[in-house]
């Protein structure tokens, strides 16, 4: 059930920022050298612009704290005398943040520039410039072709863009020099359609013919939140999607914007656009990945197949065992996941199995009937049920320990994987304590989600609120983790009546087995993202199996904190092209 309210009718029809209304700032750095981390700065220069016209201009030399190479005062021009009595660039970053503040950045070659200026504010405690970025060197190589330009460097562009400003390795100058590049190369993408900031940083080639006669089935499409689909001839989705603002989101797959080839494709295929409004926008990711996962529209990438995720299952037998499966029933078993793949769950049951002796054959075991043991006991890895070794008694130990490090506290796989891992290393294994480390990341990862999801899928009822950005109440009513109803309560209304009718009008919720009772996971991830996210209101909740909304104290999400700071390490510490990692 959603409670509708009148959508707010845009006044703008723009897709995104206008280029006209969007303030650039055009900036150069000369350098001691090439390497962000080595090198200083010596010299920057930056130029404001907003419609054509100069709004001010920012430039000085710059101390860079030792002597300036030869070769790059002969390119530059700037000898060490020039800078003795500048300023060092930490003076200088304060006023260059402010300056650009509010504006998107353009540089020719800006990854360059950029590595600079965010070094800068690493090593002085500022965060790096969050600004929107424009590179006209790779927008050129986009727009020109071979038979208008020899090539992109900002001298050749300045020529054939007519520059009042040439280029001479001086920051103003060449700043100077690259606003009228950039100029050009608006003027170059306009006629090709491109009109807003965000169409411009995404410019890769024009529309193309089909896109350019299929603008039509965005008319009449209302601005407002909602789940859109395009559809073919008979009917069938090609693409569902959704956004905050149907209108703008359909439009832009018919401009410049679009670049995926695929998409385009798709666009070529489509005879009609579909749409449903809907309250709020956590309705409408929601009904986007119910559509998805139900009509499996070929062109949608993500989300298409729910029903594949694999769990890993401690079997309810008299001496249960690990197994991976792709179902969930109600038969008293203990479930972990889910996984994306039946690699991934093998990983983590091989993370348990170091750390619990549960049996790894797969025959169904009895306490009556007696089979030979296998290596693994041998080993001492399992206790043996099988030739009764060990009592249905004693194994329900182990059993209730599996049971805990799924649903509770994964500190005994974790520590066990430690341990196993430096063993490995201290033994210079580092390849099979890699392959450990990634094995102990599935299951930790795993169990973190999943007790993620039991925390809300437990609770039979909850209504929750967030602030609208029209001064009102987006209200939603979440059932065992899946939205059961979703509306909108206007300024200034009294919440009792709005989300009584909610409530009253919800949709019933069944729970079935395992941890994700009534919805996929990723649907209840949608719905945890929202609660999770700030201003959201806690108003009912009711039946919670703890008294609240609540995570285990000793969960494995504080693990997993553990585990994504090795990966992430691991990611800092990756040589560069040509160069080995001791």
């Amino acid at each position: 059930m959603v409670l509708a309210v009148d959508a707010v009718q845009g006044t703008l029809d723009e897709l995104g920022t206008p280029l006209r209304d969007v303030t650039f700032v055009v900036f150069d750095l000369e350098t001691t050298g090439g390497s962000a981390h080595e090198h200083a700065i010596t010299e920057i220069g930056a130029v404001k612009v907003r419609g054509g016209e100069v709004l001010g201009e920012f430039a000085t030399l710059v101390d860079p704290g030792g002597p300036i190479p030869p070769f790059i005062s002969v390119l530059t021009g700037i000898t060490d005398a020039m800078v003795v009595a500048a300023p060092r660039f930490p003076e200088v970053l304060p006023s260059f943040l402010e300056f650009i503040q509010g504006a998107a950045l353009v540089a020719h070659n800006a990854p360059f520039d950029l590595a600079f200026i965010k070094a800068a504010c690493a090593v002085n405690g500022y965060p790096p410039p969050a600004n929107p970025v424009v590179d006209t060197a790779d927008l050129a190589r986009r727009v020109l072709t071979r038979d208008e330009t020899p090539n992109c460097k900002l001298g050749t562009l300045a020529r054939i863009f007519r520059s009042a400003t040439e280029p001479c390795h001086r920051a103003l100058a060449d700043a100077k020099a690259t606003v009228d590049v950039l100029h050009g190369l608006i003027g170059r993408v306009g006629s090709l359609g491109v009109q807003t900031l965000e169409e411009l940083r995404s410019f890769v080639r024009a529309p193309t013919p089909e896109q350019q006669r299929k603008r039509h089935l965005a008319e009449g499409v209302p601005s407002a939140p909602g789940v859109y689909l395009f559809e073919d001839a008979k009917g069938e989705a090609l693409y569902i999607g959704k956004s905050s603002n149907l209108r703008n989101r359909v439009r832009s797959y018919f401009t410049a914007s679009e670049t995926r080839s695929r998409i385009r494709e798709m666009v070529g295929i489509a005879e009609r656009v579909r749409t449903i409004v809907c309250a709020t926008g956590l309705e409408a990711e929601i009904r986007e990945l119910r559509m998805i996962g139900s009509a499996k529209p070929r062109y949608n990438k993500r989300s298409r197949f729910p029903e594949r995720a694999v769990w890993l299952k401690l079997t309810d037998e008299p001496f249960p065992r690990l197994s991976v499966v792709r179902e969930v029933k109600d038969d008293g078993a203990t479930y972990l996941g889910p996984f994306g793949s039946s690699r991934t769950a093998d990983d983590a049951r091989t993370a348990m199995h170091e750390a619990l002796p549960l049996r790894q054959c797969t025959e169904r075991l009895s306490p009556r009937i007696r089979r030979s043991a296998c290596t693994l006991a041998e080993l001492g890895r399992c206790g043996a049920p099988c030739e009764g070794r060990e009592t249905e008694e004693g194994y329900a130990r182990h059993v209730h320990s599996a049971r805990h490090a799924m649903e509770r506290d994964a500190e005994v796989v974790f520590s066990a994987m430690e341990a196993r891992m430096l063993r490995l290393s201290a033994e210079q294994r580092y390849e099979e304590a890699a392959v450990d480390r990634d094995r102990l990341a599935a299951y930790v990862r795993a169990a973190a989600r999943m007790q993620r999801l039991r925390s809300l899928t437990a609770i039979p009822h909850m209504v929750a609120a967030s602030p609208a950005f029209d001064g009102g109440w987006d209200i939603h009513v979440i059932r065992y983790g899946r939205l059961a109803a979703a509306g909108v309560m206007p300024r200034g209304a009294h919440p009792t009546p709005y989300v009584d009718a909610l409530v009253a009008t919800a949709e019933t919720v069944t729970p079935g087995p395992g941890p994700t009772p009534a919805a996929s996971a990723e649907e209840t991830e949608c719905v945890l993202r929202w609660l999770e996210s700030p201003g959201v209101r806690l108003v009912q909740i009711e039946g919670a199996a703890h008294g609240g909304w609540s995570l285990p104290a000793y969960g494995a999400g504080r693990l997993r904190e553990r585990i994504d700071r090795a990966y992430q390490g691991l990611r800092t510490r990756q040589p560069r092209e040509g160069r080995p990692l001791r």
